[in-house]
């Protein structure tokens, strides 16, 4: 199964029977990628993915319209859950003979305050420290608490306050960082990108470059990606 073929068709499938065109966000690419690497089959996933919109159908027809739009994928991980678990016990002949323990998401609370404390390790080991490193790695470590406390904090929450943290973290590096480090990294950057200059815009161009600094940046101090969007691959 070819990489992008699995996010392509997942995507495709959602927009379609949510009726409009919605860009899924990081949280939603996320997921697809867990499920991609749980071995989730892309027939379950569009599968499940059909079965919810199905039964939200159902409930609409009966509401009159008067129901909320489907805005996030994670909308259809249970279906897909358990489209993924029907389809598995169909391949091996297994009858349920009794309540099966749930599949996990790919985002249980757990796993993802161990993201955020093994991120806050690595703030922690990166050289040169900061007051600013310190900072990241100590609201990092918040965070993951939060997360394991009576009233957590909802997932869409939490990755827009590490996309903050993030930007501010890349921030820090841009005006910290030596000039000749960031100067070497645009006159790389421009290289790369000089044989593809005439089919992009300027916008398209600059984003493309500060992506490329923030990469190299990160990378020279191993520094991490703090958002969920990366929880799966980093």
């Amino acid at each position: 199964m070819n990489y992008f073929h699995y996010f392509s068709e997942i995507e495709e499938r959602f927009s379609r029977r949510r009726g409009s065109l919605l860009m899924l966000s990081t949280l939603d690419w996320a997921l697809i990628e867990t499920w991609r690497e749980a071995g989730i089959p892309l027939e379950a996933a569009l599968r499940g993915i059909d079965d919810a919109f199905d039964k939200y159908d159902a409930k609409m027809q009966r509401a009159k319209g008067r129901m909320r739009k489907v805005n996030g994928l994670a909308w259809c991980a249970q279906a897909v859950m358990q489209a993924a678990e029907d389809m598995a016990e169909a391949a091996t002949g297994a009858v349920k003979t009794a309540p099966q323990e749930a599949v996990e998401s790919g985002f249980e609370t757990e796993r993802v305050a161990r993201f955020l404390e093994e991120n806050a390790k690595a703030v922690d080991a990166a050289k040169p420290p900061s007051t600013a490193l310190g900072e990241t790695a100590r609201r990092l470590r918040e965070l993951a608490e939060v997360l394991r406390s009576a009233a957590p904090m909802p997932l869409d929450e939490l990755d827009r306050t590490l996309t903050v943290l993030e930007e501010k973290l890349f921030a820090t590096l841009m005006s910290t960082a030596p000039e000749e480090e960031i100067v070497a990294l645009r006159e790389q950057a421009d290289r790369e990108l000089a044989p593809y200059r005439a089919k992009m815009g300027a916008v398209q161009i600059r984003q493309i470059q500060a992506q490329f600094l923030q990469k190299r940046l990160l990378e020279a101090r191993s520094l991490p990606r703090l958002s969920l969007f990366y929880m799966g691959h980093e």
